[in-house]
């Protein structure tokens, strides 16, 4: 079995690597490379126009490394009198490490819908929060912060940027290389693969196994004629490491 991987960047390299060293061949073929985002400049003065207790949440690693950078570079330093949250274990640990403060994450349901259900996330009448995001990330969670009560500032802190291949010629390596399984691990990402692949290899496309990290993305997959759709423990590299696995 071949797998073709996906998410962009660092942590797909990563994932690659880890399914090499498993024995699993893989093709890394990400959509889109991450880059600085447009409104990091606003961060400083947005995490300081915040009350003590008001809260800061963030929805991946990239957004905290070029958070994390920026502060750093400006002089900034994550403060200790507000609270942080984060939509999976892995962005939870990762943000700690870098703000040194504790950080809740919805340990069940690691995205916005598991982040809405926490405890504190119920009243929110008078609370500000911070939302740390990406472009073109979703606004369920924005949306429903403010039917709760709450006043939601963002700030985008990585962009997507679109990479550009010959989809002809991709496919056809992907096909000879026996891909049979694809890993995909944002609705954006499927919309991609879909508009990339060429309309008369969809047959192609659609018999291959899909690994994806959320509900509402393998939802979207059968929507669009996937068959066989796992779902992945969480988000992170080690649990889409061991749903490949676990289909050998």
């Amino acid at each position: 079995m071949a797998v073709l991987i996906t998410r962009p960047d660092e942590r797909g390299i990563l994932l690659a690597e880890m399914l090499n060293k498993a024995g699993v061949a893989t093709i890394h073929l990400p959509f889109f490379s991450i880059a600085a985002g447009r409104e990091l400049n606003d961060l400083p003065n947005k995490i300081s126009q915040l009350n003590a207790g008001d809260y800061v949440v963030t929805v991946s690693k990239n957004v905290v490394t070029y958070a994390d950078e920026t502060l750093l570079n400006t002089g900034f330093r994550w403060r200790n009198d507000i609270h942080y949250f984060a939509v999976g274990q892995s962005t939870a640990e990762f943000f700690c490490s870098h703000t040194e403060q504790a950080v809740c994450y919805p340990y069940r349901q690691e995205n916005s819908e598991g982040l809405l259900a926490l405890p504190s996330m119920q009243q929110l009448d008078g609370k500000t929060i911070l939302l740390l995001r990406g472009s073109n990330g979703r606004d369920l969670f924005l949306e429903q912060a403010k039917l709760r009560g709450a006043a939601v500032e963002t700030v985008e802190c990585y962009q997507r940027l679109p990479i550009s291949y010959d989809n002809k010629e991709q496919t056809s390596i992907c096909k000879r290389a026996g891909i049979q399984t694809i890993i995909v691990t944002s609705a954006e990402i499927l919309t991609a693969l879909i508009d990339f692949i060429p309309e008369n290899e969809h047959n192609w496309l659609k018999a291959c196994q899909l690994i994806t990290i959320s509900r509402r993305i393998a939802n979207l997959a059968e929507q669009f004629g996937w068959k066989n759709v796992v779902i992945a423990a969480r988000a992170d590299n080690n649990a889409l490491l061991q749903a490949v696995l676990n289909q050998m």
